[in-house]
């Protein structure tokens, strides 16, 4: 039986502010749910239907509360307009940022990043692409907003993300800083390393002023169409896969 004190709690996890003090997250859906089994995030409580309790009932940890409820019940707790068997509550990580991991392999910085879907989807991108660290701004959007979790696909239990002042790391690496400008050097002329840092500005602004000067190297996709601009996700990936191609 799910109890309306239950509901009123997840409902509130819709809210950053909840989300901070209850140390707690949603993750809706069956894939997201599952991928969680093999991560290092651990499940507070499940709130599932009969059907998907039973199918998974080997991985369900027994420090993990399980709630059954019909269909309905879970229609009315979820934050989806079409809930999918399994929802869980999850404990909010503490990650420790060390510069140090800046050193291992290619690292993505989000300077600003405001809708949930395009972080979610530069998560899901980085996965893809074996990035294992991202490092936003503190005024990029949330990570376990419902609607960024749910852009991942799952992506997030494997893909660090710390919320940093970017000047203060950009300041201070020795790595090359590639940055996405409209005015950059073609991506296509540009010679990539395996080991830098690439920083994706804000979906209407850009990067910030602020950033700006620590960038050593300005890029740009070429245009070869009319379109004002591309998606800051859409743009994450194309340059990604340039890196991934030449390193």
């Amino acid at each position: 039986m799910l109890s309306k004190a239950r509901i009123k709690l997840i409902q509130s996890l819709n809210q950053k502010k909840q989300r901070s003090e209850l140390k707690l997250f949603v993750v809706e859906g069956k894939k997201q749910v599952t991928e969680l089994f093999t991560s290092t995030y651990h499940i507070n409580c499940l709130v599932a239907t009969p059907e998907w309790a039973d199918a998974h009932a080997q991985d369900i940890k027994n420090n993990t509360e399980l709630i059954i409820v019909t269909a309905e019940e879970l229609k009315k707790a979820s934050l989806l307009q079409a809930p999918q068997e399994v929802l869980g509550l999850v404990e909010i990580p503490e990650l420790d940022f060390s510069p140090e991991l800046l050193t291992n392999n290619m690292t993505i910085l989000l300077d600003g990043i405001q809708d949930p879907g395009n972080l979610g989807t530069i998560i899901r991108i980085a996965d893809w692409y074996g990035i294992k660290n991202i490092i936003c701004s503190k005024d990029c959007v949330d990570i376990y907003n419902p609607k960024t979790i749910q852009a991942t696909m799952g992506s997030f239990a494997r893909v660090n993300v710390f919320y940093q002042e970017l000047k203060d790391i950009l300041s201070q690496t020795t790595l090359p800083v590639y940055g996405a400008l409209m005015n950059g050097v073609s991506l296509h002329k540009t010679e990539l390393p395996k080991k830098a840092i690439l920083v994706i500005g804000n979906e209407g602004k850009g990067i910030s002023e602020a950033i700006l000067p620590h960038i050593s190297h300005p890029i740009t996709i070429p245009r070869f169409g009319g379109a004002e601009s591309l998606n800051a996700a859409i743009a994450t990936a194309i340059i990604c896969d340039s890196f991934a191609r030449t390193s």
